[in-house]
């Protein structure tokens, strides 16, 4: 698939005049490691003499010649990786789904994220990006990457220390289910419990009523745990078919996966480490796998709909 985007003359000409920026400012950058590194030397050679007064004034000069450089350099960086994405990677989304609408610097809310339930803690620190929505037949889908941290707070003898823990980084996934589900019912990873246990007690989202549902599948109980505070509506949601397609999902998928169905629409996270579409700085554009693991993932997303044959439409919405 790369090779049939990086032959496209449009896109081969953005990619050709992109090489040339990238150069120039991963050459920047590198002059201004060097300037950084001076200004080090002439600091450290300045006390070796035992002239600090040059070593001062030396090292300050050139630290700071390479402090306007490096903020310059930056802003060229962030136009550049904006034209990638909007020019490079909206094209190359178009050959998996004509329909992807691909916002760079969209995302996920944070109210939407804290309202699929996935997760049992609020985020104290939220960013989100890469928002790319489509269609596949009858289903709406969107997915952007997330990463949520919350904070802990312990007393030193110092102060307050604060630490800073991931609560999730990946990508969220959301569809339309066609149904407006009477209740919310959640499906998480059993180990994820375990994760946040001295956390609960500070930010623990409300669930009433709800219980752990006990359902026919062993192999889906002993991977995931289900709550829902309507059983019968749980187990209408998590037909057996269903349950087998949600295995085969997160087999495939690079960490254990939580789902929950709320309102009308399903959310599924999937836990990731590595940054999307981001352009490579210190390493060419020309290359046949530019975007090899980029279209990879989003191909992934676009097939859960089949996956979980979310164009079968048992329900309609009330």
């Amino acid at each position: 698939m790369d090779s049939e985007i990086n032959s496209k003359a449009n896109l081969q000409g953005i990619l050709n005049s992109l090489e040339v920026d990238r150069k120039n400012i991963s050459e920047t950058y590198k002059s201004c490691y060097i300037i950084f590194g001076v200004a080090a030397v002439i600091f450290i050679f300045g006390l070796i003499i035992e002239f600090p007064t040059l070593g001062f004034y030396g090292g300050v000069a050139a630290f700071v010649i390479g402090i306007v450089k490096y903020s310059k350099v930056n802003g060229e960086a962030k136009k550049y990786k904006a034209i990638y994405k909007t020019n490079v990677v909206g094209s190359a989304l178009k050959t998996i789904n004509e329909s992807f609408i691909f916002t760079p610097q969209s995302g996920l809310s944070e109210e939407e994220f804290i309202d699929s339930e996935l997760f049992t803690t609020y985020p104290d620190r939220y960013k989100t990006q890469d928002l790319i929505t489509g269609t596949a037949d009858k289903t709406s889908y969107w997915f952007a990457e997330v990463h949520a941290e919350y904070k802990t707070e312990t007393e030193t003898k110092n102060g307050t220390k604060t630490t800073w823990h991931t609560l999730f980084k990946g990508i969220v996934f959301v569809a339309d289910f066609n149904k407006n589900f009477e209740v919310s019912t959640v499906v998480r990873p059993k180990s994820l419990s375990a994760s946040f246990g001295a956390w609960f007690s500070k930010n623990v989202f409300s669930f009433g009523n709800a219980e752990v549902v006990q359902l026919e599948n062993t192999e889906f109980d002993d991977k995931f745990v289900t709550y829902s505070r309507n059983q019968i509506e749980a187990r209408y949601i998590l037909t057996p078919a269903m349950m087998e397609r949600i295995l085969m999902l997160n087999n495939k998928s690079r960490g254990t996966i939580s789902i929950s169905f709320i309102h009308s629409k399903m959310y599924i996270a999937f836990p990731l480490s590595h940054n999307y579409f981001e352009p490579p700085i210190h390493s060419s554009l020309l290359v046949p796998d530019l975007l090899t693991d980029d279209l990879s993932i989003v191909q992934f997303m676009h097939n859960i709909v089949h996956e979980l044959d979310l164009n079968t439409r048992i329900w309609g919405k009330e």
